[in-house]
């Protein structure tokens, strides 16, 4: 069974162990909050993989680490609902954080080489892993550590484990943080770019690895990427994100076929293997506008081709184009026969 097949079965016979509804985030802006995660809702069920998708800056990021209440201070969660397992996780206690954070959710972060501590062997850390979640002693946890490099194809692992950050290869290090995230076997593994800056072999190494460990343990993925070419080798769903809200979400297939919303559709049009030998790669104009000047209405106005009046000044809702696929534009509002969303009243 293939993973989307696999991740459609989990989300018909299983409730999510991943629950966001409207999830907002917020940092100053001068003499005001600006939410910039804005509305956030996502689900994953076991054995499935969501996909949030989005350039740099859209506020994936800042999704996951609001979900593990790791947000920079002076940023903040003001709303919304983070459920692990049914548990709400903004009632948790400082201490069940900790537990929470490695036990129940595992975390990859994007820059392994910032996220290992460079004076300590990558042996002693993920031993401090195991147990942090087990009641092992040092010699037991060293014996999981061992095999927990095994399980994610780190070549001689006990000698590996002496070793220290600096003295591994890209690749090796991001298999270290992938076994210290599964130290616990979390039903919940969050990934932020797992494969940024490793090259072509390594990537696919690095994704096949996390298909086959999801396989086995069952975990709910949540998978940050910029990079369709991975969402469309081990996603089941994906959300598209862009200036703090969801844009369009969708069965992968369905998204990749047949996209709506406007941004989706300039992010597929960019890729490489969409245009032929020689033609000039057709580009998004503009760059995410910083929270200071998003738009009252749609956040893509700027940069949308098929902007028109209601857009700077209407937020769009979410218009169901298909099973489980939906995106919020006015223009597509429009075309499935509806109308344009309307100014609320003051």
């Amino acid at each position: 069974m293939s993973p989307s097949s696999s991740g459609a079965a989990s989300r018909a016979s299983s409730r999510p162990v991943l629950e966001v509804q409207d999830l907002r985030t917020s940092f100053p802006d001068g003499a005001e909050r600006r939410n910039v995660v804005d509305g956030v809702s996502l689900a994953v069920a076991p054995g499935e993989t969501l996909a949030l998708v989005g350039e740099s800056g859209c506020g994936k990021s800042l999704t996951a680490l609001s979900i593990l209440r790791l947000v920079p201070r002076p940023g903040r969660i003001e709303s919304g609902s983070i459920r692990v397992a049914g548990r709400e996780v903004r009632d948790l206690s400082v201490g069940e954080m900790r537990r929470l954070r490695g036990g129940e959710v595992g975390m990859i972060f994007q820059e392994p080489m910032t996220s290992l501590n460079p004076v300590q062997t990558v042996g002693r850390q993920v031993v401090e892993a195991v147990r942090l979640h087990h009641d092992e002693t040092l010699a037991s946890a060293r014996r999981h550590a061992i095999s927990l490099f095994e399980q994610v194809g780190i070549p001689d692992p006990a000698a590996r484990l002496d070793a220290y950050p600096h003295q591994l290869s890209g690749g090796m290090k991001q298999r270290v943080m992938i076994a210290m995230a599964l130290a616990s076997r979390p039903p919940v593994l969050i990934a932020d770019e797992p494969t940024t800056a490793l090259d072509v072999t390594v990537q696919a190494q690095i994704l096949d690895l996390l298909r086959t460990l999801q396989r086995e343990i069952g975990m709910a993925l949540l998978l940050i990427t910029h990079d369709f070419g991975t969402v469309n080798e081990i996603a089941d769903h994906v959300a598209v994100m862009y200036a703090g809200k969801i844009v369009e979400q969708a069965p992968r297939r369905d998204l990749l076929a047949a996209p709506r919303h406007p941004y989706t559709q300039g992010l597929l049009r960019s890729l490489p293997a969409r245009g032929r030998p020689g033609e000039r790669l057709e580009e998004i104009p503009g760059t995410v506008p910083p929270p200071s000047e998003w738009a009252r209405g749609c956040r893509f106005v700027t940069r949308c081709p098929r902007a028109f009046e209601p857009c700077p000044d209407i937020e769009p809702v979410p218009t169901p184009v298909g099973p489980a696929h939906h995106a919020c534009c006015h223009a597509v509002a429009l075309e499935e026969g509806g109308a344009a969303s309307t100014p609320p009243r003051e």
